[in-house]
């Protein structure tokens, strides 16, 4: 029988209201939003699940089916979502591929640096952060100062900051208030010393099947079009960045990106340029240890730079972390929190090919935050 035969049956054995009915073509509410919100599972382990809320931000039934849903769950909950399913995790932004591993090799160490960073808030709302960072080799001494404010009844974000090399950078950050899961930035540069000025204006949207973001240089001589997008497909990740010069009217950056990631596993492999090749592969084995391995590789070289690294957490505030590669650098880190809102970190790099020449480092941080 064909389509439209079969389609004619059903219009005229059931009225046009029942025949919609029949069919489930959800209705789409502008104003209604999801959400992913943790919550326990009935064997008392951390979980997620989807919500819906009103423009008033109360909760109330999701179209198609309730939030209690297994195939809502799954994504198969609106007309959006018939093409592609979500495993309940959103998509990361291209730069934060690859993310989790990364943290691994470069969380909890500070090599060759003294660094104090400070965080507090006003009463009235006002965050502040300063930090000041003395490089051993170099003795330069680098330090920063910013502050934010959030007017949360309109999805506006202030942020001033200025810097020990004279430079002032003011950003304006508008979310979720055009669109939901939309976020827009206007950012602008001065150094007075040179008065050089420069701004950017930058986009992100994101939901549970796709993430872009755009960042345009505003450059009356000719912008440069930064522009990147995340898919998202039961888990798998397929990720394009490139980058226009308008000025040279040419391409600069032409990077792909494939991967995997689920609450503890993630894979993550990319091609920048065609000639520069990555890859890396993150696990939590338990509650206590994550692993890290990371691969990178050029074109036209015989090297292979290949290291692992694992952070082995002691107890809820205690935490060491350890990484090598196979030029036999190794890292060593310890991380203690003295107290609420006290956070020291210890960290040494060590040349293990020519352990006894020295060149060694050493780096000690302090984090105070409320």
């Amino acid at each position: 029988m064909l389509i439209y035969e079969y389609l004619s049956v059903l219009i005229s054995k059931y009225p046009t209201i029942d025949f919609w009915k029949y069919l489930q073509i959800p209705t789409v509410n502008a104003d209604i939003t999801r959400e992913i919100v943790p919550c326990l599972n009935s064997d008392g382990t951390l979980g997620e699940m989807v919500v819906c809320k009103d423009e008033n931000g109360e909760r109330l039934a999701c179209p198609c089916c309730s939030g209690d849903s297994d195939d809502y769950k799954n994504g198969d909950s609106g007309w959006g979502f018939i093409f592609f399913k979500s495993n309940g995790m959103s998509p990361p932004y291209y730069a934060d591929l690859g993310k989790k591993a990364n943290d691994v090799f470069s969380k909890g160490y500070h090599f060759g640096v003294f660094k104090l960073d400070l965080k507090t808030k006003s009463e009235s709302g006002v965050e502040f952060s300063s930090g000041i960072t003395s490089n051993q080799e170099s003795g330069k001494v680098f330090g920063s100062l910013s502050s934010k404010y959030a007017v949360k009844d309109y999805g506006l974000t202030f942020t001033e900051k200025w810097n020990t090399d004279n430079t002032l950078a003011t950003d304006i950050t508008i979310q979720d208030k055009i669109a939901a899961g939309l976020k827009v930035t206007l950012e602008g540069t001065f150094a007075p010393q040179t008065g050089s000025k420069s701004g950017k204006l930058k986009s992100s949207f994101t939901n549970d099947t796709v993430a872009v973001n755009t960042n345009v240089d505003l450059d009356l001589a000719g912008p440069v079009v930064d522009v990147a997008a995340v898919l998202n497909y039961q888990g798998w990740l397929a990720g394009v960045h490139t980058q226009f010069d308008s000025q040279k009217a040419k391409f600069a950056k032409n990077n792909f990106a494939l991967g995997y990631q689920t609450n503890d596993f993630a894979l993550h492999t990319n091609v920048d340029n065609g000639k520069d090749f990555g890859g890396s592969i993150y696990q939590k084995v338990s509650d206590k240890l994550d692993c890290g391995i990371s691969m990178k590789w050029q074109a036209g070289s015989a090297d292979t730079l290949f290291g692992v690294g694992a952070k082995f957490a002691l107890d809820q505030d205690a935490s060491l972390h350890a990484k090598i590669n196979n030029k036999s650098l190794i890292g060593l880190g310890y991380q203690q929190k003295l107290r609420p809102g006290v956070t020291l970190t210890l960290s040494a790099a060590i040349d293990g090919q020519n352990f006894n020449a020295g060149g060694h480092k050493v780096g000690v941080a302090l984090e105070l935050e409320p």
